[in-house]
């Protein structure tokens, strides 16, 4: 479903080019684990590496194809009316899997008490940000059930997805702007009026569909006395997710020269993945609790016609918060003398980990770039920095004020907020937001994507 909304909404005008049959690479301590295209591969893969574990293997991804095909009931309610969807999602627990409703961590010490497996399994925990102790497995299953059949990269690089799809908004008379910043979104007797803009200009609109994520919205954009009436269930359901440090680096040559791989790695020092998070939440100069490290000019097939003779890498760990508040209040690129020193020493150290995993690339660097929290909160508005909207734990997913229908009439949100992390599940959220909107007339929605050719 999700090519058939991209070619939806880009009018088939955005294309893809596979990765690497292994997409993507776990290191846990001195352990490495291939994650090849293909289920039966994978369970070759794992069971190569963890030979008394063949059972809880295959029940593990029996259990995540089970999940993951529940994911549509799971999430219905989101295209509902609120009524509607409270009732439904008060039933969901008779109607799916009991893992639907468990972290990650709960479901697999079910499976196996071996925590290097453990590990190895939750690898690809830093496609939505929440550790395997937190983590929901339905959101777990849907990232791994996504992947199974391997993974894809579009052509000319990610700004393609925005290029692609600008085009079909203008077709149908709607415009997209950059560096326009909402200041508010007015409200009067319970309904919205539109929004006024940063630079004061007021736009009117008898609908505003936000994809700013739930607490911006709520907790900033709207007027206050309205704020309480959308405060969620429980308060701990408005955590904000993982917020993350990026080092962006270029080198003279190309993929083939620096024998980049299409292989995202991910590195983690050892398998206590909560508890490494831990200690480096605590301290900055503790070990990174895990590495991404992925390779966008080798993955990009037209990159070495636009861009000859050059390569990019791209570093990922994680980032709290707290260490980088106390420059919040300062602009962007004049935050002062220690915020640069810190985000140097953060920098070098990130160099030295891809070193580290491809020694080749040391001589050939000629740019980096570090990014934090802050640069996450500048350029998206993120309030804490976070980068997958609220965290996805099993409490997030039992609140009903994450509907894309909000009490404020003419007032919908859409995004990761909505339905789950990262662009996929934004694009369903925006499919799911659209259903709500449109009621009983949704189905001329569905009936064009079904129209849609299967890839």
């Amino acid at each position: 479903m999700m090519r058939r909304l991209f070619d939806l909404i880009t009018d088939g005008q955005l294309q893809w080019a596979r990765m690497d049959t292994v997409y993507d690479r776990i290191t846990v301590g001195q352990r490495v684990v291939d994650f090849p295209a293909g289920r039966q591969a994978l369970a070759n893969s794992l069971k190569q590496h963890f030979p008394g574990e063949h059972e809880a293997i295959d029940d593990y991804l029996d259990l995540v194809v089970q999940v993951a095909r529940s994911a549509s009931r799971f999430f219905a309610g989101q295209a509902m009316p609120r009524p509607l969807a409270r009732l439904w999602n008060a039933g969901r627990s008779a109607m799916l899997p009991k893992a639907c409703f468990q972290t990650v961590r709960e479901v697999l010490e079910g499976l196996t008490g071996n925590q290097e497996l453990i590990a190895a399994l939750c690898g690809q925990w830093g496609d939505y940000g929440v550790v395997p102790r937190k983590a929901s497995f339905m959101m777990h299953a849907t990232v791994v059930k996504h992947y199974l059949d391997g993974t894809n990269y579009p052509v000319g690089g990610s700004w393609r997805i925005a290029q692609s799809i600008i085009p079909v908004i203008r077709a149908a008379g709607g415009e997209v702007f950059t560096y326009a910043r909402v200041e508010s979104i007015e409200v009067e007797a319970g309904r919205v009026l539109g929004v006024r803009m940063a630079d004061g200009i007021r736009i009117e609109a008898k609908q505003v569909v936000s994809a700013a994520g739930a607490r911006l919205t709520y907790e900033h954009l709207l007027p206050a006395e309205y704020r309480p009436r959308l405060t969620l269930d429980r308060a701990s359901a408005f955590e904000p997710s993982a917020a993350h440090l990026c080092l962006y680096a270029g080198f003279k040559g190309n993929a083939a020269s620096l024998s980049l791989p299409r292989t995202n790695l991910w590195i983690y020092p050892s398998a206590d993945i909560e508890g490494n998070v831990e200690r480096f939440a605590a301290d900055l100069r503790a070990p990174f609790p895990l590495l991404y490290i992925s390779f966008p000019s080798a993955k990009d097939p037209e990159w070495d016609r636009t861009h000859p003779d050059t390569a990019t890498v791209e570093v990922l760990t994680l980032g709290s918060w707290r260490h980088f508040e106390p420059w919040a209040h300062k602009r962007w690129g004049k935050r002062g003398a220690d915020y640069d020193a810190l985000k140097a020493g953060l920098q070098a150290r990130l160099l030295e980990a891809l070193f580290a995993q491809l020694p080749q690339l040391r001589e050939a660097l000629v740019y980096s770039e570090l990014s934090t929290p802050l640069s996450t909160r500048w350029f998206a508005q993120y309030p804490s920095g976070e980068i997958y909207g609220l965290d996805h734990t099993p409490n997030r997913f039992e609140q009903h004020g994450l509907h894309p229908v909000t009490p404020i009439k003419g007032l919908y949100l859409t995004g990761q907020d909505v339905l789950t992390a990262g662009v996929g599940g934004a694009l369903t959220g925006g499919l799911m937001t659209t259903c709500a909107m449109l009621g009983h007339r949704a189905r001329s929605v569905l009936k064009l994507l079904k129209a849609q050719p299967s890839v």
